[in-house]
């Protein structure tokens, strides 16, 4: 049955997979559905936020009534995909740290992950770099502080210069004999916002690469049958007052709550 494209995240994050898929589907009606109350996730034990995780998706799945589900979240992914499948009826997309086309374009085989803490520190994610990029070297760099200026950014406020300094040292910041990173995998959704603050804080040029197109293609080949037309429907889990206009600017326009906070 045919429906728009649901994005999940918990904040604004998933608005850089929105921008994504805008460019691959353009007239695609989309839904968003942000658990602003709970983030970051990245402070919530696993289990109470697994099970929180699934909750809200299936409130939003009820108001929105989509063909398909894109967990834009990499803390939630790794987290919950399985219990979100086993949970819903529609497919249900995730996002994972896009370390297997960062290694396939990294000359110099060091390529740093820019994630939450929770992200860096995941299984998962080791298991990717075992798969995907064995013969590189990898810094991981958990910059939970960037989740906060993307989130501020949306709001309507400019990124702090200094805390995306100290976020992004230690990608620069390496022993003399391991080569420089020349790829950095934006591994969670809020990061992609950040893009021009980060390119302009690299003190060489860098291959950002992030999970939004991947994403994207992925929706075509599970969900080939979406509902064209504008939705723009927005559903969040506390005010989010100030991120109105943020996310008018992404093409979601009519707030709603799913869950209210509690």
């Amino acid at each position: 049955m045919a429906g728009p494209v649901l994005i999940f995240d918990s904040g604004v994050g998933g608005l850089s997979v929105a921008r994504s898929l805008r460019h691959h589907y353009p007239d695609t009606a989309m839904c968003y559905a942000c658990d602003n109350a709970w983030m970051p996730y990245g402070l919530r034990d696993d289990v109470t936020l697994s099970a929180r995780i699934v909750e809200v998706c299936q409130a939003a799945v009820a108001a929105c009534e989509p063909s398909v589900l894109v967990v834009a979240c990499n803390t939630a992914s790794t987290l919950a995909l399985d219990s979100l499948r086993d949970a819903l009826s529609i497919p249900v997309v995730g996002t994972v740290p896009a370390i297997k086309p960062a290694a396939a374009i990294s000359h110099t085989r060091h390529i740093g992950l820019l994630a939450t803490r929770a992200t860096v520190g995941r299984p998962y994610t080791q298991t990717l770099i075992e798969s995907f990029a064995s013969d590189c070297h990898i810094t991981r760099v958990a910059a939970d502080s960037l989740v906060l200026e993307a989130e501020a950014l949306l709001g309507g406020k400019a990124p702090n210069s200094s805390r995306i300094r100290e976020a992004l040292a230690p990608l620069w910041d390496i022993p003399g004999d391991t080569p420089l990173v020349d790829t950095v995998v934006l591994g969670c959704t809020h990061f992609p916002l950040l893009q021009p603050w980060l390119e302009a804080h690299a003190p060489v040029p860098i291959n950002w690469v992030d999970s939004g197109d991947a994403i994207a293609r992925r929706v075509g080949q599970v969900a080939p049958a979406l509902t064209s037309g504008p939705d723009g429907r927005f559903f969040t889990t506390a005010d989010a007052d100030a991120l109105y206009a943020g996310f008018a600017r992404y093409g979601f326009h009519t707030p709603a709550f799913i869950l209210r906070s509690r």
